[in-house]
């Protein structure tokens, strides 16, 4: 196979119909429409720290595989931290930036990150990218390759490859064949069960008209509700708001078909909002925002009515996104996050090799306890 193997700075010039028969079937982050729209409303970019470097493999002129990648010179938004090899790298006079890394930004969800078209030597291809993404690593003489959020099978191809596997932890429901949310709630123990409930109705009390509208539906002023309520929410928390304004005015026009979005309504305007994506058999939670404090209002638009729709769908997975310990009471399960990486210094590579496995102990044993806390009845 004569792959030709290139490096882009950007998506605009890649054909979206050919970027997407890449992407698989239920991942709707590496989208061309998505991580487009990050680039073209400057979300990503120079001078967000996100510099685009794309490997892209190329066969008799057609796209047959991708990685998407971005050489950053920070580690913020990434989700899988390492602030603290940062400082080791420090300590021992090595620049830690720039560094490369394989993820849909600003988006703790595990997707596909080796591209690769239908019926191709996945193998070939796979070889062809991690040799780009390595290129790539020495044009810019960054310290280090990290892919994030990857999928099972990809954490084992790229650790044949060399790359060090990192284990970390989210919060995830997966539906064990549910005719609806009653039935779900069926299996919780009977305090967790009563929980759940009094949480539901006291949102139903509150006054507000509650509703799930996919994308498409959105109108104007729901647009305009969610770019507010975003980034003051991020702002409200101390953090910066990653996604600008153009950002969701690009996917309102490309990308809505993906989105689903809990809205709730006072009079009329909406007071709170959450995020969602969707694709295939998969359901992601993203954000949140609120105008207005109800206690459980969030729990009733990220979780319950998420799963309510999951259930209806037929979905077989829902991601609520990072960290959240809450979680836990709503039924979201911890389960193993997989992350690789390859560090350039011969120094900090095995410090870090060191520790991995250290890490990946202590997180085991910490789903392993919060297994145990689960609102699942005994058995």
């Amino acid at each position: 196979m004569e792959l030709s193997i290139e490096l882009r700075t950007g998506l605009d010039g890649i054909d979206p119909e050919a970027w997407d028969r890449l992407t698989g079937d239920d991942d709707p982050f590496v989208e061309h429409a998505f991580l487009v729209a990050l680039e073209r409303s400057g979300s990503v970019g120079v001078r967000a720290g996100w510099q685009p470097v794309h490997v892209t493999a190329w066969l008799d002129g057609a796209l047959v595989g991708a990685l998407p990648l971005y050489a950053k010179d920070h580690s913020w938004g990434e989700y899988i931290f390492d602030f603290a090899w940062a400082r080791a790298a420090h300590q021992l006079g090595v620049a830690y930036y720039p560094k490369l890394v394989s993820m849909a930004p600003f988006t703790p969800a595990t997707g596909r990150r080796i591209l690769v078209a239908p019926d191709h030597d996945e193998d070939a291809i796979t070889d062809g990218l991690l040799a780009g993404a390595a290129a790539a690593a020495d044009q810019i003489d960054a310290s280090s390759l990290h892919l994030l959020f990857l999928r099972p099978s990809e954490r084992e191809r790229v650790v044949e490859a060399g790359l060090m596997p990192r284990l970390s932890m989210q919060f995830h429901w997966d539906n064990e064949g549910y005719g609806g949310f009653d039935d779900y709630l069926a299996r919780f123990r009977s305090s967790k069960r009563k929980q759940v409930r009094r949480e539901r109705r006291q949102v139903a009390e509150a006054g507000l008209d509650l509703v799930l509208k996919p994308g498409p539906e959105l109108d104007a002023t729901d647009w305009s509700a969610i770019k507010r309520m975003y980034r003051a929410n991020c702002l409200a928390h101390g953090q910066t708001p990653y996604l600008r304004g153009g950002f969701w005015d690009a996917l309102r026009e490309t990308h809505a078909h993906r989105m689903v979005v809990g809205l709730a309504y006072r009079d009329g305007v909406a007071v709170a909002c959450s995020i969602n994506f969707e694709k295939g058999a998969h359901l992601y939670g993203r954000y949140w925002g609120c105008d207005e404090e109800h206690e459980f209002l969030h729990f009733e638009l990220c979780y319950y009515r998420l799963i309510e729709h999951a259930i209806a769908r037929g979905y077989r997975h829902f991601e609520a996104g990072a960290q959240g310990f809450h979680k836990l009471k709503r039924g979201l399960m911890p389960s193993e996050v997989h992350s690789a990486h390859w560090v350039r210094d011969p120094r900090l590579a095995r410090a870090v090799a060191e520790y991995l496995p250290g890490e990946a102990m202590s997180v085991q044993a910490e789903m392993a306890m919060l297994a145990e806390r689960s609102p699942f009845h005994r058995g």
